[in-house]
C-alpha cells in the first residue's frame, strides 16, 4: 500500500500544480511513462542474462596434505556473455566439487563446466552442459570504464534470501589495488559506494544495460564500500584464453620509488622538465631483467610522460599508475620505454614477460599441496599457504629465517640456478626416530646428501636414488647436519603412516 499510495498522491500533487498546462502535464507524462517502459523492459532482460551459482566446496589443508577438508555450501552470482559463456569469479568456484546454477524463474539447476579460471585477476568461465539452461537468455555486452560520480546497478543473489537482488551506486575511485583472492596480484579496481554482499561476487555492475564491472570485493573497514573489477581487466581475461589456455598477466619486475626527491634528482643530474619514477632494483625473471637499471629514471611509457608521483594520464583524462599500461600488455607484446641513465635519454625496448618465480606468492588453488616426508619431518615447497598455515597452527618457533627467505626470495635475488625454489621442514610428526629434530624444525633446506635441493621434486629424486648408509639433512645458517640411519627412517616412516593415517605421503 506505500509505494502505490506514494505514488498515487504524487501524480495527485502533479495533477494539481499542472492543471492549467494540460499539454506540458501530458508530454511529461507520456515521457516519463516511456522512461519508466523502457527502464522495466532492460531490468528484465538483466534478469534473463544474470545467473545464480551454487557451489561445493572442498578446500585442500596446507598444514595436513594427506588431509581433506569437510564439504561446505556456498553461493555467487554469474552472468551471460558471448559464446553462451558465464563469466564470474574464481573465489566463487575454487576447490569447487559440484557447481549448479540458475537464472531468474528457472525450477532447475544446471550443471555446469569450468572452462577457464584465472586466480591473478580473480575471474572464470563456466559453460552449461544443457542447452536448455540458455532458452530465452540474455547476453551481456562490456562497456568501458565507468566515468567518477556516474550511478551504476550492481545485480546478482546476496544472503539474505533466493532472488535477484539489486543495489545501486557512484563510482567514487579508480585505482590499482591489490585482489584478496591471491593476496598479492595487483590491478586496477573501481570503488563503488554500492552494498556489496556475501553472494553478489561475480555479478555484474551494470550502466547503460552495459556491463562496466564484476562485483568481487569489499573494503574490511567501512560501510559500503565495494569494489569492482573493471573491463579492461574482463577484456584482457577474455583475450588471452583465446587460444584456449590462460596464460596470466605479465610483470615488469622491477621496484621504484617517485622522482620528487630533490636532491636524487641533483645528484643523477635529471633535467628538471623530466617527471617519472626511479629504479630501485630490477628483479629476476621479470621483463626489464637484463634491460633496466639501478638509478634509471623512467619517464615515458609507450609515448605516455610519466608524472613525478608515476603516473599517466591514461583513461578520460584520469591519472592511473604507469603499470596500468604493462597490466594490459600479453606476453610477448613490446613494452617502450624512455629513460634517463647517466646524463643521457635513452629509447629501450623489450619484449614483455610473464614472472614465473612470482607464483610462490600467490595462494594456491585446485589442486593439493605436495610435500615429502622423511622419518616423520614433513617438508613443502615455501608457499603463502604454509605460511598461513603455519600462523595458523602457532607453530612459529625459529620462524624468522622462513619469514625472511619468504618475502625477499625474489626481492634479494635469493635464488639460483642451483635453487628455484626454497623447501622447509614445516612440521614433525612425533616419533622416536625424530625426538631430536626440534630445533631444526621451520629451518629451509639446503642439502641432501651433499647435494644442494633445488625444489621439492628434485628432493624426492634425490631420496629415492641414494644407496648411503645415512641420509644427512643440512639446513641452512645451521653447521650441523640432521642425520638418519636410513634402513631406520624406512622402517620409522611406515610406522608413521600407520599411526597418523597418512596416505600416499611421498608420492
Amino acid at each position: 500500500m506505500s509505494e502505490k499510495g506514494q505514488f498515487t498522491l504524487l501524480k495527485t500533487k502533479n495533477i494539481s500544480l499542472l492543471s492549467g498546462l494540460p499539454f506540458l502535464f501530458l508530454s511529461l507524462f507520456l515521457s516519463g511513462f516511456l522512461n519508466l517502459s523502457a527502464e522495466i523492459e532492460s531490468f528484465e532482460n538483466i534478469k534473463k542474462g544474470v545467473v545464480q551459482i551454487r557451489v561445493y566446496t572442498q578446500n585442500y589443508d596446507a598444514f595436513s596434505p594427506w588431509a581433506s577438508k569437510s564439504v561446505s555450501a556456498s553461493s555467487g552470482t554469474g552472468f551471460l556473455i558471448d559464446g553462451e559463456r558465464i563469466l564470474t569469479n574464481a573465489h566463487v568456484i575454487s576447490n569447487s566439487r559440484y557447481i549448479q546454477i540458475q537464472r531468474h524463474n528457472q525450477t532447475t539447476w544446471y550443471e555446469v563446466d569450468i572452462l577457464h579460471i584465472a586466480h591473478d585477476c580473480d575471474l572464470a568461465i563456466l559453460k552449461a552442459k544443457d542447452p536448455e539452461f540458455y532458452k530465452d537468455a540474455h547476453f551481456f555486452e562490456l562497456g568501458d570504464i565507468p566515468e567518477l560520480n556516474s550511478p551504476i546497478n550492481v545485480v546478482g543473489y546476496p544472503i539474505g534470501g533466493s532472488r535477484i537482488s539489486v543495489s545501486r551506486g557512484i563510482v567514487s575511485r579508480k585505482q590499482q589495488s591489490t585482489y584478496a583472492h591471491s593476496q598479492v596480484d595487483s590491478h586496477l579496481v573501481i570503488q563503488v559506494d554500492a552494498a556489496i554482499n556475501p553472494g553478489n561476487s561475480g555479478g555484474p555492475a551494470i550502466q547503460d544495460n552495459k556491463v562496466v564491472g564484476v562485483a568481487f570485493q569489499v573494503a574490511t573497514r567501512g560501510e559500503n564500500i565495494g569494489y569492482l573489477i573493471p573491463t579492461t581487466v574482463i577484456r584482457y581475461f577474455l583475450k588471452d584464453i583465446e587460444d584456449g589456455k590462460y596464460d596470466g598477466y605479465v610483470e615488469l619486475g622491477i621496484r621504484f620509488m617517485n622522482s620528487f626527491s630533490t636532491a636524487l634528482r641533483k645528484l643523477l643530474k635529471v633535467p628538471d622538465e623530466l617527471g617519472g619514477v626511479f629504479v630501485q632494483k630490477v628483479l629476476r625473471g621479470g621483463s626489464a631483467f637484463g634491460y633496466l637499471e639501478k638509478d634509471d629514471l623512467i619517464f615515458e611509457i609507450d609515448g605516455l610522460p610519466i608524472g613525478r608521483n608515476g603516473t599517466v594520464v591514461y583513461d578520460k583524462e584520469d591519472r592511473l599508475d604507469f603499470v596500468e599500461i604493462i597490466d594490459n600488455k600479453h606476453a610477448g607484446e613490446v613494452i617502450h620505454l624512455k629513460v634517463f641513465r647517466k646524463g643521457k635519454i635513452e629509447a629501450i625496448e623489450f619484449p614483455a614477460k610473464i614472472m614465473n618465480n612470482f607464483a610462490y606468492l600467490r595462494n594456491k588453488y585446485d589442486e593439493p599441496f605436495d610435500y615429502f616426508m622423511i622419518g616423520g619431518l614433513l617438508f613443502q615447497n615455501v608457499s603463502r599457504d604454509i605460511l598461513q598455515a603455519w600462523i595458523n597452527n602457532k607453530e612459529t618457533y625459529g620462524g624468522s629465517q622462513f619469514l625472511y627467505r619468504f618475502y625477499y626470495f625474489i626481492e634479494d635475488d635469493l635464488g639460483s640456478d642451483e635453487v628455484s625454489e626454497d623447501i622447509i621442514f614445516y612440521r614433525k610428526l612425533n616419533h622416536r626416530i625424530n625426538s631430536t629434530s626440534g630445533s631444526y624444525l621451520n629451518l629451509i633446506l639446503e642439502k641432501f646428501n651433499g647435494t644442494p635441493v633445488k625444489n621439492l621434486r628434485h628432493l624426492k629424486q634425490l631420496a629415492s636414488s641414494d644407496t648411503s648408509e645415512f641420509l644427512q639433512l643440512k639446513f641452512r645458517d645451521v653447521e650441523s647436519p640432521l642425520i638418519f640411519k636410513k634402513n631406520e627412517i624406512q622402517k620409522a616412516d611406515d610406522e608413521i603412516r600407520k599411526i597418523y593415517k597418512l596416505e600416499k605421503a611421498n608420492d
